[in-house]
């Protein structure tokens, strides 16, 4: 192994990469994926799909998930700054609804890996965003999830400066609580 290093969290499966970066006057190199790393640290997963956002400071997205053909995702930023959150909504997880949040840059280029049934979402702090992630179902319009950003019973500290205006879609301002989100999926 030895490129990248691998943190695990507090909630389980949730894993940090931080890659190994060269650099020199030139710039720098790394490698974002490479499939045998990743086994070897523990995320054999095949992706199947990668796509990429760009957002404005204040822009927060999520906390997103599909229903019934649910994704891993390995996401990371390669412009600009965002707090990237996931949700434990497995069932039976002795952390079922809890949250873990961490900062992913492009300085200090981490990846968060994020694996099935969790919800998903983030908090553009930089003036400007792109964020890239790797999925391991394709996306199913017709099967989005989410849950309500700032759902109290789940309590994500999000970093929001003062003074900062969130930017969120009309549909992220309409989910429901994980509250709602049990009684849907009848989970007591």
């Amino acid at each position: 192994m030895g490129k990248i290093t691998v943190e695990t969290c507090e909630i389980e499966g949730l894993k940090i990469i931080t890659p190994t970066v060269f650099g020199d006057a030139r710039g720098y190199f790394m490698e974002t994926y490479h499939y045998n790393d990743y086994k070897e640290a523990g995320i054999p997963e095949i992706f199947v799909q990668d796509n990429q956002s760009a957002s404005k400071k204040g822009v927060l997205r999520g906390l997103h998930f599909q229903k019934e053909f649910p994704q891993d995702k390995l996401v990371r930023v390669i412009r600009g700054e965002v707090f990237d959150v996931a949700v434990d909504l497995r069932e039976g997880s002795r952390t079922f609804g809890k949250w873990f949040g961490v900062l992913l840059s492009e300085e200090n280029k981490k990846q968060f890996f994020i694996p099935k049934n969790f919800a998903h979402g983030f908090l553009v702090l930089s003036d400007y965003a792109e964020f890239a992630y790797k999925c391991t179902d394709f996306y199913h319009p017709n099967d989005e999830g989410g849950i309500l950003y700032n759902d109290p019973e789940i309590g994500v500290e999000w970093p929001i400066p003062e003074g900062m205006e969130l930017t969120l879609s009309d549909k992220d301002t309409k989910w429901g609580g994980i509250a709602a989100y049990k009684a849907e999926r009848g989970i007591s």
